[in-house]
């Protein structure tokens, strides 16, 4: 039997397991990746486990969340990264560059290679044939000082591709499509692995878009075989040395297959606020339109833009309705301006941004009330953009352009035929991607050479071993798909504060419940209650880190995120499922109670733990943990695991 692109990337970087679904597996790193705002705790956990210099063959430290350094603190967090990337050996890009899966995918992203990074569109560069994984800090600091990164062996699903885009499609449709017929659940526990005779008629960049968004089917990654595409996107940066020829066997042996005929699709577009309620662009047509962003990760390269900038050539945005564009790299925005294309969008009444992550969390352009934004982003998870009960759309810089020339929601082909002269712009790549490369500094020529911390800079929490016993109230009571930027906001009055756990946690779930960060320091301990899929979103480990510093004990939920149940380990939160009966029964405030020796039953192996509630009723709650995870969750952590290993000599991260 034949292997998959995913089985044979794997198989070739394994250490631990054997690649069964399900089984957990140990794999090696060859790259990690990190931003401003999880990278403080990446590198400070890098330096509580008493390393001295990065292990992997390349790190990379990105600022590219908080670049426009609205405090000393996060000025200050990034010239502590920027000291720490000089001091254990890792690239370092400095604010303004760009966005991390922008400027890695440039400069660094390699076929056949492995990628975590602390940040969940980390599984961008499969647009190029390389398996990136997102996952919390503290992963990507183990598997930095050259430890494994354990993860259960997902499902393998092959996503076949037929035919080609039609007029005004794009490879934002083709992901659009995908959260249409799956739902922002249907990839958790899989990679998807595109194949077929459609994916020669995409470009790298237009793979990569279709790589980055999948995380919001809640995948693990998704990946593209390599073919001439790729060694023609790679030679255009001047890295063709790089291209390897890899894909699936014929006879390669999927757990499932989904099959999209290119040609049948249409501009479509998500309406707030989940990127999953996804539908053709001509059922919302007409809904006026106040604001369109165009870029981030997922739409911000040179090759996104440029079809926005033809489409106004010669033409002006509407006047009630603000028009930005946020480049996804520096490099994206020298190059269009030099091909005058700025010039000829600024012209058109658009205004342009500083390379960053900014608005897609909520950190500039923030939608005015009762507005409507059509972004060409990843997410539109509700209050994202910076205000509670804000109107996010996602779609293709097609659909966002046309909206900005119309005022309103329309069908390009529509605007196309009402013009006249209005012709689709295509997908056009440069001859090279040339520009400035001083904004990245290297291993080998580093500024600091020690590190450097300012006053808001603190040390990382570490919890005691579990304990026996574990009771509390039900502290809050939590519906589906509650997300991280649900239980730590990403604006920017708390961003700051990500190097600040003490501050930081005082925002815990306050989008919720205001309340709640200061009802669970008074009450010395207790449970968080949510339905399905809970933790989804993004990658960061504060949503874990700050309910344990406040006293939670864990979190009964009806199923968990990939990366947040994780985290929850990581950071020794117990994470149980219960059913959907009993979660309909339990109310906030009840009291909770784990009936049995908490410690000993997560270090024999037990499944099923009894949840007694109020004294009144008893629940059956699982734990669903590999042996690994529960030495993690015994001694109260991974952090704390990883130290205990390295004093008893039981093994540890290498760090020579």
């Amino acid at each position: 039997m034949g292997q998959t692109l995913t089985e044979k990337i794997l198989d070739d970087h394994l250490v631990e397991g054997e690649l069964e679904t399900g089984e957990e597996i140990g794999i090696e790193i060859d790259q990690v990746l990190t931003q401003d705002t999880t990278g403080t705790l990446v590198w400070l956990q890098f330096e509580a486990l008493g390393l001295d210099e990065v292990q992997t063959e390349l790190a990379a430290q990105y600022c590219d969340h908080q670049t426009y350094q609205f405090d000393f603190k996060n000025t200050d967090d990034h010239r502590f990264l920027r000291s720490a990337a000089g001091t254990f050996g890792a690239y370092f890009s400095r604010p303004g560059n760009g966005i991390c899966h922008n400027v890695h995918k440039e400069n660094f992203a390699a076929p056949g290679k492995t990628l975590l990074g602390s940040d969940s569109h980390t599984p961008t560069p499969g647009g190029l044939g390389q398996l990136a994984i997102g996952s919390g800090g503290l992963d990507v600091a183990v598997a930095m000082g050259g430890g494994p990164y354990y993860i259960e062996m997902p499902e393998v699903v092959n996503v076949r591709l037929e035919g080609e885009l039609p007029a005004w499609a794009t490879a934002k449709d083709v992901i659009l499509e995908m959260l249409r017929r799956l739902s922002v659940k249907g990839g958790v526990g899989k990679i998807f692995e595109y194949t077929g005779p459609g994916v020669e008629s995409l470009s790298v960049p237009e793979r990569t878009t279709i790589t980055n968004m999948g995380t919001e089917l809640g995948a693990t990654s998704s990946v593209f075989p390599t073919d001439e595409q790729t060694e023609d996107y790679l030679a255009r940066q001047g890295r063709e040395d790089e291209f390897v020829d890899i894909g699936p066997d014929e006879d390669a042996d999927y757990d499932d297959q989904i099959v999209i005929d290119l040609s049948d699709l249409e501009p479509l577009i998500a309406e707030p606020s989940m990127p999953d309620k996804v539908v053709p662009v001509r059922e919302v047509a007409g809904q006026d339109v106040d604001q369109v962003m165009i870029g981030s990760c997922t739409n911000g390269g040179y090759e996104d833009i440029l079809p926005s900038a033809k489409m106004l050539e010669g033409r002006s945005i509407e006047p009630d309705t603000e028009m930005i564009v946020a480049p996804g790299s520096k490099k994206a925005s020298e190059m269009l301006a030099r091909e005058g294309w700025t010039a000829e969008m600024m012209a058109a009444g658009v205004n342009y941004s500083e390379a960053t992550c900014g608005a897609c969390i909520g950190i500039g352009h923030v939608p005015s009330s009762d507005s409507v934004s059509l972004r060409t982003f990843n997410r539109n998870f509700e209050g994202r953009s910076g205000i509670e009960d804000d109107n996010v759309y996602l779609c293709s810089p097609e659909v966002a352009t046309a909206a900005a020339i119309k005022g309103e929601i329309v069908d390009p082909r529509d605007l196309a035929d009402e013009l006249g002269d209005l012709e689709d712009p295509g997908f056009e790549l440069p001859d090279a991607y040339e520009g400035a490369e001083n904004d990245i500094i290297t291993p080998d020529d580093p500024v600091d050479d020690e590190l450097v911390k300012g006053p808001n800079i603190g040390d990382v929490p570490l919890k005691d071993e579990l304990d026996a016993h574990l009771e509390g109230p039900t502290l809050l009571k939590m519906p589906d798909n509650i997300t991280t930027d649900h239980i730590i906001p990403a604006t920017q009055d708390i961003l700051m504060y990500r190097s600040n756990i003490p501050k930081l946690s005082e925002f815990t779930l306050s989008r919720v419940d205001e309340d709640f960060a200061q009802r669970a320091l008074d009450s010395d301990g207790g449970f968080l209650v949510a339905g399905e899929n809970y933790g989804q979103g993004s990658s960061r480990e504060h949503a874990a880190l700050c309910p344990m510093y406040l006293g939670v004990e864990g979190v009964l939920a009806q199923s968990f995120a990939r990366i947040h149940k994780a985290n929850l380990f990581n950071f020794g939160l117990i994470p149980l499922e219960i059913d959907a009966e009993d979660y309909e029964q339990i109310e906030e405030g009840d009291n909770i109670e784990i009936v049995d020796d908490v410690a000993e039953a997560v270090r024999s192996g037990q499944e099923e733990f009894t949840v007694r509630v109020n004294d009144d009723w008893e629940l059956t709650a699982e734990l669903d943990a590999s042996e690994r995870e529960r030495q993690i969750l015994a001694d109260g952590g991974k952090l704390s695991h990883t130290k205990k290993q390295a004093e008893d000599g039981s093994g540890a991260p290498a760090d020579d």
